[in-house]
């Protein structure tokens, strides 16, 4: 009888091959960064255009009561309605202009990582790329979702008339950004194991994205259980980012500005180092898994 497949706790192995491999780590976090630096650098340009045209002052932003919650979110609302116009306008452009980039530049990277992970995989950077696409509309459609429904509790809680009920408001946000951000490891896998079957098996990526969906019930079981373990490891980094930026706060007054800012960036930093690290495992666990349930290892 074949031993049963773990699924989590394949995960410490394939942490340990890819810790061995540390330029695949590097691979991933180049290919993000090449876009995301470009990306964060027009965006501040973008801002300080619109700072130009609206400044801080005139907009009542340098106004606002941080001592009372209630307060500087009615004033904070005034700012955005302010600002809102100009905002739309430049992400009118610069949201279609930076999906197309980013669908380009991941599909690449994607590839190369995939390459560099396994020589004998086909090279298909064009298919990757569409379904990069598909991943980031199944991504969009979820962000979309959440946005709504918090639209719904701010109507409810916050706007209804009478009193507002803030702690209630406060409570929703959270309940619901968790359960989005669970939702969507729950249902992103299938755009996570699309591109390993268009290399693996020679699909085209139409062929790829519907086959994600027939895998069967323990090929499918253990992709889900690796997606929402990933999904809490990237909880986990967070709070860690969290905790390491606000440490040396007790300490603000026999620190330098210059020194909390170099600890923030340094949080920054880790956080983006293990995220893309435990993509590339997350990737590694995925092929693993293909070759036990389709490859030679299920022949």
């Amino acid at each position: 009888m074949t031993a049963p497949v773990r699924g989590t706790q394949s995960l410490v192995g394939q942490m340990g091959w890819v810790m061995k491999r540390p330029q695949l780590s590097v691979l991933e976090i180049c290919w993000r960064w090449l876009f995301g630096i470009p990306f964060l650098l027009l965006c501040w340009m973008q801002w300080q255009r619109i700072v130009e045209i609206l400044p801080l002052y005139t907009s009542g932003f340098s106004a606002i009561n941080t001592s009372n919650p209630w307060e500087a979110a009615l004033q904070f609302a005034q700012v955005w309605m302010a600002y809102e116009p100009h905002v739309l306008a430049v992400l009118a452009w610069l949201a279609p202009a930076s999906a197309l980039v980013w669908v380009v530049i991941s599909g690449l990277g994607r590839s190369i990582v995939l390459k560099r992970m396994d020589p004998s995989l086909r090279w298909r950077p064009l298919g990757v790329c569409v379904l990069q696409a598909a991943w980031l509309l199944l991504l969009a459609a979820t962000f979309w979702a959440w946005f709504r429904s918090v639209q719904w509790v701010a109507a409810t809680h916050v706007m209804a008339g009478g009193e507002p009920d803030l702690v209630g408001y406060f409570i929703w946000v959270i309940f619901l950004s968790l359960g989005f951000f669970t939702l969507w490891a729950v249902i992103s896998w299938p755009a996570g194991i699309a591109p390993l079957l268009l290399v693996l098996e020679g699909r085209n990526p139409a062929s790829a994205l519907l086959e994600s969906f027939r895998l069967g019930k323990d090929f499918t079981g253990k992709l889900m259980e690796v997606n929402l373990v990933m999904g809490i490891v990237r909880l986990m980094l967070i709070v860690l980012t969290m905790v390491f930026a606000a440490a040396p706060l007790p300490f603000a007054d026999e620190l330098s500005p210059s020194a909390l800012h170099v600890v923030m960036a340094g949080s920054l930093v880790f956080y983006v180092v293990a995220s893309d690290y435990f993509q590339v495992v997350r990737l590694k666990s995925f092929l693993e898994f293909w070759h036990t349930y389709r490859g030679e290892a299920a022949a």
